[in-house]
């Protein structure tokens, strides 16, 4: 890919500035339930030399009886202080299959106040390919003070979610598989209805990546477009547990589109309440 992406990092312009002060690698792999993989034994077996690794589940509100939801501000300044990261560094994400994951946790630092985030592009899947150095070796860390500014404004919540379903005037963007989104699948999480929201559309996140590179900015609009979504307006998006809703959220925003939300409850929080209303088959 030759496009300029305002929000990703080629694995070579890594490389290069690996050893420069202000500089953090984020290791932000997650699987879902049921892949039979465990990302943090993963890290420690061999990652990007000075990677710390992020724990989704554990940088979370530990409040919430949903999965690793949004953390407050000092919890998740707390967190990623202990890793060594600041909110002036440049900070690049990465996951092992290349588009998964490290949306979400590019997401979270960009709304917890920093501004020079990146995702790797091709992830580390990419950067082994390409035979580039990898260690096992621990990282040592140098403890950090993270300034948080939680942007609350980027999260949408559950009663404000009810309102817009409700309302129909925001474009709502289910991040899950077709087969699940329809119905057609189970979900998997036990207790949790299949189908999705009412007007919801669905822009399967695996689409808009290749091989763990982001498709280029014609592709993605198209995408979009194909599922009756105008990239171009307000949106909010949504998956199973508000991971690859993230990833939504970069490609709409590498788009130039600064009006898209997160519904951090997602389908975890919506089809496992008895008065949510669900839909099944395919997108009006």
């Amino acid at each position: 890919m030759t496009e300029h992406n305002p929000f990703l990092i080629s694995a070579g312009w890594l490389e290069r500035h690996l050893s420069e002060p202000g500089l953090s690698v984020v290791d932000a792999s997650w699987y879902l339930p049921g892949a039979g993989r465990d990302p943090e034994a993963e890290y420690r077996q061999v990652h990007i030399p000075g990677a710390v690794f992020f724990d989704q589940d554990a940088v979370s509100d530990r409040d919430s009886l949903l999965p690793h939801t949004v953390p407050t501000a000092a919890g998740f300044a707390r967190h990623v202080g202990a890793m060594g990261v600041s909110q002036d560094d440049t900070i690049i994400v990465y996951d092992g299959d290349g588009f998964f994951s490290a949306p979400r946790v590019w997401w979270l630092f960009r709304i917890m106040g920093a501004d020079k985030v990146y995702v790797l592009n091709g992830g580390f899947r990419g950067w082994k390919n390409e035979g580039r150095p990898v260690t096992s070796a621990k990282t040592s860390v140098i403890p950090a003070t993270f300034y948080a500014d939680f942007d609350k404004s980027a999260v949408v919540m559950l009663d404000e979610m009810r309102a817009l379903v409700d309302e129909g005037h925001v474009q709502i963007v289910d991040a899950r598989g077709k087969g699940r989104f329809t119905g057609e699948e189970m979900e998997f999480r036990s207790g949790i209805k299949s189908g999705h929201m009412p007007g919801a559309h669905n822009v399967p996140a695996m689409l808009l990546s290749e091989q763990g590179y982001l498709k280029t900015a014609d592709e993605i609009r198209s995408a979009f477009t194909s599922a009756g979504v105008d990239p171009d307006k307000p949106v909010v998006t949504s998956c199973g547990s508000g991971i690859t809703a993230a990833v939504l959220v970069l490609a709409l925003q590498s788009l130039d589109n600064r009006d898209v939300r997160l519904y951090d409850g997602s389908w975890s929080e919506w089809g496992s309440l008895p008065d949510t209303p669900v839909v099944k088959g395919k997108a009006k």
